[in-house]
C-alpha cells in the first residue's frame, strides 16, 4: 500500500497569499459550521475567484480563506474526497482526487 501525504501544507502561514472573507452562500449540503467554505457551480459562465477549486466528482465550489496555489490540499465534505490543487492546461486552478 502507497503512503500518501494528504496533510494541510499550512496555507494559513504564508503572509504572501491573498486573504478572503467568506460569507454564507445557502449551501445548505454539510453543517451550517462549514457552509460559508462550498457553494453550488453556477456552470460554465461561473467564474472563480483564486480561492475556489471545482471538486470534479460532485462539482461543488470549494472556497478557502486564502488564496490557493498548486500542490494545496483540500477536502469536499459532500462527497468525502481529498484533492490536490494543480494548473489544468487551460491555465486555470483545478483539483485532482487523491482519494
Amino acid at each position: 500500500m502507497t503512503d500518501i501525504d494528504v496533510s494541510a501544507p499550512g496555507i494559513g502561514a504564508d503572509p504572501s497569499r491573498r486573504r478572503y472573507e467568506l460569507e454564507e452562500t445557502g449551501f445548505k449540503e454539510v453543517p451550517k459550521k462549514w457552509r460559508k467554505f462550498y457553494r453550488h457551480w453556477g456552470g460554465p459562465l461561473d467564474t472563480l475567484a483564486p480561492n475556489e477549486v471545482i471538486c470534479p466528482v460532485c462539482k461543488v465550489v470549494i472556497r478557502a480563506t486564502r488564496e490557493l496555489r498548486p500542490g494545496d490540499k483540500v477536502y469536499c465534505m459532500p462527497c468525502m474526497s481529498r484533492m490536490v490543487v494543480v494548473v489544468a492546461e487551460s491555465g486555470r486552478l483545478e483539483a485532482e482526487v487523491i482519494f
